[in-house]
């Protein structure tokens, strides 16, 4: 397994191991199509550790039929009320995104965990109808939006070779080789990457 499939997974499960009241915002997770409009077989293994926690997802788009219907900038949830939140592929999507996490911050426990993935070197991907694609994040990007957490943990998610050769469409789902070619030429930490997960601890 490569670093950030790793990293991915220590994480999401200590976050369900862990903690109770989590919210997936934009349903990042992909385990429930009824819920949100994208489903994910590889992370169907999720499932297990989900029914053992109040798991909600939260999206703007009511078409999606999330648990919480709400605006990311504006979360309609009480100050530190959640032990958990996930966003995965959705900062790049609104238009503030600082007022995002502010609003991720708040809405956590003293202790709680956030789970972040944002894109930087990944395709032009909007939601006709529902959300526009704004922005990518670099490592200082990232850094930046996670600054006020007391710890922040920022894994690479690819190296530079299958960075550049995830932006092909056909050699998207391709990658495996060249994860290897990076390890080997010691591109797999490189800062040119598809994007960035953080682990973070209020």
């Amino acid at each position: 397994m490569n670093q950030w499939d790793k990293f991915f997974k220590e994480k999401i499960i200590k976050i369900f191991s862990e903690k109770i009241d989590i919210l997936d915002i934009g349903g990042g997770l992909r385990v429930d199509n009824s819920k949100s409009n994208r489903f994910n077989e590889k992370n169907i293994w999720l499932k297990a550790y989900i029914e053992k926690t109040n798991y909600k997802i939260l999206d703007k788009v009511a078409d999606y039929k999330p648990d919480i219907v709400g605006d990311i900038h504006s979360l309609p949830l009480p100050d530190e009320s959640v032990e958990a939140v996930i966003c995965i592929a959705v900062l790049e999507h609104v238009e503030e995104p600082i007022k995002a996490m502010k609003e991720i911050y708040r809405v956590l426990k003293p202790g709680g965990y956030a789970f972040i993935y944002v894109p930087f070197l990944y395709y032009y991907h909007p939601q006709p109808g529902y959300y526009n694609d704004f922005y990518r994040f670099t490592y200082d990007g990232i850094k930046y939006l996670t600054k006020d957490f007391k710890l922040a943990e920022i894994q690479n998610v690819r190296g530079a070779l299958s960075t550049v050769m995830n932006l092909f469409p056909y050699l998207s789902k391709k990658t495996s080789m060249f994860d290897r070619l990076d390890k080997l030429f010691k591109k797999d930490i490189s800062r040119q990457t598809s994007g960035y997960n953080a682990f973070c601890i209020k």
